[in-house]
């Protein structure tokens, strides 16, 4: 593990740029005091929010820029425009150099996984990177991905991450094995499209040993926790996303409407009120936010745009725990050792075709 977790922040990303991510590097970093930070962006606009936080300010280098990679930016065009110049390019190329262990960015999603894909390229046997996101359940927490990095996929790609989502979980939560499932429209083997059910047969017949595949797991399924990796295409996979998203922000209106309706409703929350706070720190998305580009030669996070100071902070969080624990490197070995998961899958993958 290394001593120091050097992380490089786009400042100029996300709707409210370093308002939103000098705060934000300010509270990771008391959690986290053996972080050093790269802060890429506009000098002008990071120095007056960097002098609100006298201990950042010691533990921060500034790289100025000031290109920004806009929201509307088709990926195309911001690596056009973006290239070798921009806040968002600078952040990745820190990790591309060394200079920097992860990367964190609330810019543009597919500008961001353009620019990471381009520069840092993908790990030995991994086609396409994946968005991989840790999510809240009844058991603790699940690793979901493909979270929206890309739409579709034939069986190898889903088979590969798979074995990425295990690798990631074995670290992560330690699990020597950790179990994975196959999001699906059921949990009968003819169901799904034929790329989802083909991913199975590959899972089944080769037993693979860094995992324990458990078969397809339907939506409902996320929230319970009945496996520790939950493995669809992007187009899916951002859908479940948004809608778990939309259905906590949902819930939590309703609770405290309910709440404020009547006098006899104000004096059940205060005997409760502890348990309705321990829920609606359960649901917050801001405290699952951070989403891992898992599969490329470096690490890099995406926060959403729209994040507060303390959403971003678990997003550096998140960059920071990948780095401390060297998951990279960790996972890396796991997919590519001899005899390892991925040349596995390709030989399955020959024999099915």
């Amino acid at each position: 593990m290394p001593s120091k977790v050097r992380i490089a922040l786009d400042a100029m990303g996300g709707d409210a740029g370093a308002a939103v991510v000098i705060p934000g590097a300010a509270i990771s970093l008391q959690r986290h005091r053996e972080t050093e930070f790269l802060l890429v962006g506009d000098r002008a606009k990071i120095e007056p929010e960097l002098e609100k936080h006298p201990a950042l300010k010691a533990a921060s280098t500034i790289i100025h820029t000031d290109v920004a990679v806009s929201g509307s930016d088709k990926p195309s065009q911001a690596l056009r425009r973006g290239r070798k110049t921009s806040s968002m390019w600078l952040a990745i190329d820190a990790v591309k150099k060394g200079e920097a262990d992860v990367a964190v960015s609330a810019g543009n999603t597919g500008a961001l996984m353009a620019m990471s894909r381009f520069h840092l390229r993908t790990l030995k046997g991994i086609d396409r990177p994946a968005i991989t996101g840790v999510w809240p359940t009844r058991r603790g927490d699940s690793i979901v991905l493909d979270l929206g990095a890309t739409i579709g996929g034939d069986a190898h790609h889903l088979v590969s991450l798979a074995v990425m989502g295990a690798a990631m979980a074995s670290v992560l939560f330690d699990r020597k094995r950790p179990t994975v499932g196959l999001l699906n429209i059921g949990a009968e083997e003819i169901k799904g499209h034929e790329e989802i059910r083909e991913a199975s047969e590959i899972l089944r017949a080769r037993n693979l040993p860094e995992l324990d595949y458990i078969g397809f797991v339907e939506g409902d399924g996320i929230g319970k926790g009945l496996a520790d990796v939950i493995v669809t295409e992007g187009f899916s996979g951002n859908i479940a996303l948004k809608a778990a998203e939309g259905t906590a922000r949902q819930m939590a209106d309703l609770l405290r409407n309910e709440m404020q309706r009547s006098w006899l409703s104000k004096l059940g929350y205060l005997f409760a009120r502890s348990a309705f706070q321990a829920l609606r720190d359960k649901m917050d998305p801001n405290k699952s936010n951070g989403g891992v580009f898992l599969g490329l030669n470096g690490l890099v996070v995406k926060s959403h745009g729209g994040t507060s100071a303390e959403g971003f902070a678990y997003a550096i969080d998140v960059g920071y725990e990948m780095a401390h624990y060297d998951l990279l490197n960790k996972i890396n070995q796991m997919l590519n050792r001899e005899g390892g998961a991925l040349n596995s899958v390709q030989a399955a993958q020959e024999a099915v075709s």
